[in-house]
């Protein structure tokens, strides 16, 4: 029996693999931009933009399990710097490669199968979250603006990369108190000084 696929064949990241007509050894090259998914990235720290070109260069070959896809993914990503939350971005380049299995090898109570396998349905196949997984693994976890990037200012949050000298003058917390002690003492003893004498 045989069982309709559900994947839409006009679908950006769908392959048709009628062409490689299950010979094996046979391939077939696929070069191709498409949108980017939603969510593809890291959390909201770096990730490539919605809609976005993700450009495919792809290599298509039948298997005797299936269709063996390999090749790599590039695409523009954007972000915001972990030191200084200036804004970031440039290109990702990750490499794919999978094996999606026939429907027959899948089911065939022979073989041990993976819950996990991605199959070949009616000849198409959808590429969309391995291209995910690659991307997301290729991406920086902690981009930054450039490598030596200063942060920010500790107390008042300022971009320290704009102003090098930048510094506040602090006492340390454990000599806190003796300045106040210093301090109440210098005022006590100039209020002396300023009065009159003994001898006025």
């Amino acid at each position: 029996m045989t069982t309709l696929s559900t994947l839409d064949p006009r679908a950006p990241f769908v392959l048709a693999t009628h062409e490689l007509g299950r010979r094996p050894g046979s391939t077939q090259r696929v070069s191709r931009t498409v949108p980017a998914p939603a969510d593809l990235g890291l959390g909201g720290v770096v990730g490539v933009p919605e809609g976005a070109g993700v450009e495919l260069s792809l290599r298509l070959e039948s298997v005797m399990e299936g269709v063996l896809v390999s090749g790599t993914v590039r695409a523009p990503y954007s972000g915001e710097c972990v030191r200084c939350l200036e804004p970031v971005d440039g290109e990702v380049v990750a490499e794919v490669q999978e094996l999606y299995v026939y429907p027959e090898r899948a089911d065939d109570p022979g073989i041990e199968a993976d819950d996990e396998e991605l199959r070949v349905e009616d000849d198409l196949i959808d590429l969309e979250q391995p291209v995910r997984d690659a991307v997301v693994l290729a991406l920086p976890q902690s981009p930054v603006c450039r490598a030596d990037c200063p942060g920010l200012c500790p107390d008042c949050g300022a971009r320290l990369a704009d102003d090098p000298d930048h510094a506040h003058e602090t006492t340390d917390p454990r000599w806190a108190a003796l300045a106040g002690l210093l301090t109440d003492d210098t005022n006590e003893t100039g209020s002396h000084r300023a009065g009159p004498t003994e001898g006025s």
